[in-house]
């Protein structure tokens, strides 16, 4: 299937006889949005951005959040794996903005990222953190870049819940991700952000095989917003952001 797909994009690109006209037809298709999906879904997916790591090659997905009078990414630590202060690439659509890591935390896989400049024609979600962890069957949705894919839109519901030893309790999702949602944030029905998807379940005792419909997720009530800002606040520069307030 890769392989078809690739040579119909290829065949487009040199054949002058396919025409602009059905190229524009593929794009406007796979932009379009159906009037089924709810609100915050298309909010959610309207803020998703994808994150690319030229530094080690691949990428991640993550979330463009306002908070006050900050633009964030929220994505997975292992996404922007560097230190504090290393720039990343930002992608949305036709945009490409640098980000900047503010935070990361290593045991709960989460990372923040600081755009200096803005997205002329992203709206970001509001930062608003759920109240508490989701229930077992409680509905969410996500958006993300798997693997080669451009942005998709997933629905799915808490499935139950692991214990970690090192990063406490997290969320399993039965919904459907891959390698590259990795990053991205996880919202309950009401657009409040439930917790950020940092792994793909695997069966670890026999087959190594991995299970695609079981996704791993932190709850965000093991992110401190205001302590993952603390750094970049203390710096003279900074102080001045309501956010830092």
């Amino acid at each position: 299937m890769y392989k078809l797909l690739v040579t119909l994009l290829v065949f487009c690109a040199i054949n002058p006889a396919y025409g602009k006209e059905a190229e524009k037809t593929i794009i406007t298709a796979s932009e379009t949005v159906s009037n089924k999906m709810t609100s915050v879904e298309k909010r959610v997916r309207e803020a998703a951005v994808r994150v690319n790591d030229h530094y080690e090659g691949g990428h991640g997905s993550g979330t463009l959040i306002e908070h006050k009078d900050l633009q964030l990414v929220i994505t997975a630590k292992h996404v922007v794996p560097r230190v504090v202060g290393t720039e990343y690439e930002v992608e949305k659509g036709d945009e490409k903005l640098t980000g900047i890591v503010i935070y990361s935390n290593y045991w709960k896989d989460v990372a923040v990222l600081y755009l200096p400049e803005h997205f002329k024609n992203i709206q970001p979600m509001k930062w608003r953190p759920v109240d508490k962890i989701l229930e077992v069957g409680e509905e969410i949705t996500y958006s993300g870049y798997p693997s080669h894919h451009s942005l998709m839109t997933f629905r799915g519901r808490v499935a139950g819940y692991e214990i970690l030893p090192d990063a406490g309790l997290q969320i399993l999702l039965h919904t459907h991700g891959w390698y590259g949602c990795s990053g991205a944030v996880v919202y309950d029905l009401d657009g409040d952000i439930a917790g950020i998807i940092w792994g793909v379940d695997i069966e670890r005792k026999t087959t190594k095989q991995v299970v695609g419909n079981i996704m791993w997720v932190a709850p965000i009530q093991a992110f401190n917003i205001d302590y993952a800002l603390g750094a970049f606040c203390n710096t003279r520069n900074h102080s001045k952001y309501r956010a830092c307030r």
